[in-house]
């Protein structure tokens, strides 16, 4: 699939963002069923291996970003004077970047999960509703990389995200409801 030029005139906004709808569609859907089901007490510990499964994520990019900047300046690429301020001497493929940039998106809003997975670890409060909104938000995230790595189509990457946000938000709101309701 080759980018969408913003600029292309036969292309609409509605054809660049159908798909792209329906990914968030398909997840809000998704998630009314989760909630629609029976909630039955786990062990928060089940929330171990999605965290986990996000750092390995973290750690590969990062693994990814490093190998990819070094050998941008092997190969002449890159300048060392590029990655000392970011303004002097910049490249005119930026694909080496996009490890980088990549890694700094998992960097923004996976805390926000790692943080309630530790609420709910600590509080010791868990439901298989929780778990499958906790693995939800890890695949949406393993999607985003890939796409933004691979590809790097705004769309799909946008629809990735704001997908994995509406997960998050949803997990955060179902821990406060629990703690402060019961």
């Amino acid at each position: 699939m080759s980018p969408i030029k913003p600029t292309s005139p036969d292309i609409s906004l509605f054809r660049t963002y159908s798909a792209p709808g329906v990914i968030v569609g398909s997840t809000v859907a998704w998630l009314f069923w989760v909630l629609a089901g029976e909630y039955h007490s786990v062990r928060p510990e089940l929330l171990i291996p999605p965290m986990a499964a996000l750092f390995t994520l973290t750690a590969v990019v990062w693994l990814i970003m490093v190998v990819a900047r070094n050998v941008a300046v092997i190969r002449g690429l890159a300048s060392i004077r590029y990655f000392a301020d970011y303004k002097s001497d910049i490249p005119v493929d930026d694909q080496f970047e996009r490890p980088a940039r990549t890694f700094n998106n998992l960097t923004q809003v996976p805390p926000l999960f790692y943080i309630i997975c530790l609420l709910m670890l600590i509080v010791k409060e868990a439901d298989n509703t929780q778990i499958a909104l906790a693995w939800a938000f890890v695949i949406l995230r393993y999607a985003h990389a890939s796409i933004y790595l691979a590809v790097n189509w705004v769309p799909y990457r946008f629809a990735a995200w704001a997908a994995s946000c509406i997960i998050l938000a949803t997990l955060w709101f179902r821990f406060v409801m629990m703690v402060e309701f019961g």
